[in-house]
């Protein structure tokens, strides 16, 4: 096949207070084949597009590389940078000549000033462009916010199943190999897609999300069903569609596929609300989370999520609440990253290693960074190079400019670059020695689990009163349908609506 391969994705956060802007592109993935932008291998390492031309190259199709744009997630996307991406993607595609499959790579939850639904307004416009015969396919992250107009123009969705997301090289399989069929006659995909009314964050390594995405995948072998998604929302997506969704793709040849299609949505949106509190991730508030961390330290490494400032879901990374109680409790051999402070960051460069400075540092970007934080800190390394590896696995990503400093006997990652924390390296490459830890504290919510899990004796989910704390009820939400768990409650009985 002659395949168009092009990205654009932000998750958007609603209730962020860091505005995503061109320069947010250009600091993730801003890839243009032609035009300049992020290297190649910046785009190659981006989930879902160098997977795509792995694939393509093992069934020898050609690939014509469209923009590959990425920023981390924030607030909505300024509206003419919104625009100007996507009408340069729409002008690629245009400039391709006869596609026979178009394979987008997006998130599902982008949000620009002037338009709710990113994703539906592209979609809409790559029909327009290439026709209703061309394949049209879209990679989507699993808390994505799906619409009816990003399945009305008859683009095949699939969005990865696993959180931590470590299955896109499986979902970007999937997805070419129904695009591929389609090419060739082989089916006509339709998709039939559930509401779930909840929000919430639900790992799927173990408990009953394990056993829910086990038995979608089983189903997935269902006569005339080619691919189903368990979509669990953005809950910081302020949207008429934010929520949980059961999307099944069926092949249309089949007379009896959308009957089956519609008995396995409407049986896995009822097992999904049915575990929406068991399934969703237990969290403790500061000092109780902390009294587990140094609890399980005696025996191990003991893994601390500060889930609230993970800048993966738009929080700034500068809060200081789990930072404060660790300095005020005394706790010793512990290490926290990464903290987004580029101000802190390069008056510790400046000082150099073995300086002794004070240091007043987060707490900079709004309330819900908490107060910064004066201590004495000590610099301990300082690298321009330091690079961690990401969801994709295969590549690396740079965290700007990085120092460690110590400060009351804690070793502390200071970074240039607004990103979680996915792997040890962060703290690694700064001369922070894991194992002679109790604790260590990481800005994220889930990814990091995928590389700390093999060294981790305990891990600790913490709620700090951060941008991402789980209490929905305290956002102002405008748009979003109601009822809605956890705001509302909700009936297991109650049959949930069609869209």
């Amino acid at each position: 096949m002659h395949i168009f391969l092009a990205a654009l994705a932000h998750e958007t956060n609603s209730f962020s207070p860091i505005p995503t802007t061109l320069r947010s592109f250009e600091e993730g993935i801003l890839y243009r084949p032609r035009g300049g932008g992020a290297n190649r291998v910046d785009a190659i390492g981006f989930p879902g597009y160098g997977f795509l031309l792995d694939v393509a190259a093992e069934q020898g199709d050609r690939v014509t590389c469209g923009l590959c744009a990425w920023a981390q997630p924030g607030g909505p996307v300024a509206r003419a940078v919104y625009e100007s991406l996507r009408d340069e993607l729409l002008g690629q595609l245009a400039a391709a000549g006869p596609v026979d499959a178009v394979f987008l790579v997006l998130h599902g939850a982008m949000i620009a000033h002037g338009y709710d639904d990113c994703e539906g307004d592209l979609l809409a416009r790559v029909r327009a462009l290439v026709g209703p015969g061309v394949p049209v396919g879209a990679l989507l992250d699993l808390h994505a916010t799906l619409t009816p107009r990003m399945l009305a123009g008859g683009a095949v969705l699939i969005a990865c199943k696993e959180y931590p997301h470590t299955d896109y090289l499986a979902r970007t399989r999937e997805l070419h190999a129904i695009l591929a069929r389609m090419a060739a006659g082989g089916c006509r995909p339709e998709a039939l897609m559930r509401r779930v009314p909840m929000l919430g964050i639900f790992g799927t390594g173990d408990g009953p999300m394990r056993a829910l995405v086990d038995d979608l995948q089983r189903l997935e072998a269902t006569p005339g069903i080619l691919s189903i998604s368990l979509v669990h929302g953005f809950p910081w997506s302020d949207t008429a569609h934010t929520g949980a969704v059961v999307l099944v793709v069926f092949d249309a040849g089949d007379d009896s596929a959308a009957a089956r299609a519609d008995h396995i949505a409407a049986a896995l949106a009822r097992d999904f609300l049915a575990l929406r509190t068991a399934g969703s991730h237990a969290a403790l508030q500061v000092d109780a989370a902390i009294d587990a961390a140094l609890a399980a330290g005696a025996k191990g490494l003991a893994v601390l999520a500060d889930s609230a400032d993970n800048p993966g879901g738009g929080a700034a990374c500068d809060a200081t609440f789990v930072l404060r109680a660790l300095l005020e409790r005394g706790v010793q051999d512990a290490a926290l990253g990464m903290l987004w402070d580029p101000l802190a960051v390069q008056l510790a460069i400046d000082a150099g290693v073995g300086a002794a400075l004070p240091l007043r540092i987060g707490g900079k970007v709004g309330k819900a960074s908490g107060l910064p934080v004066d201590v004495l800190a000590t610099v301990t390394a300082v690298r321009r190079d330091a690079r961690q590896h990401g969801l994709a696995g295969r590549f690396t990503e740079a965290l700007g400019d990085a120092v460690a400093i110590r400060a009351a006997g804690i070793d502390i990652v200071l970074n240039t670059r607004r990103q979680q924390v996915f792997s040890p390296e962060c703290f690694t490459q700064l001369g922070i020695d894991l194992a002679g830890k109790r604790l260590v504290v990481v800005k994220s919510t889930r990814h990091f689990r995928a590389h700390f899990d093999a060294i981790a004796a305990a891990t600790i989910i913490c709620d700090a009163p951060g941008a991402l704390n789980s209490d929905l009820a305290r956002l102002p939400y405008a748009h979003l349908q109601r009822p809605m768990w956890p705001l509302d409650p909700i009936d297991d009985s109650a049959e949930n609506s069609h869209a």
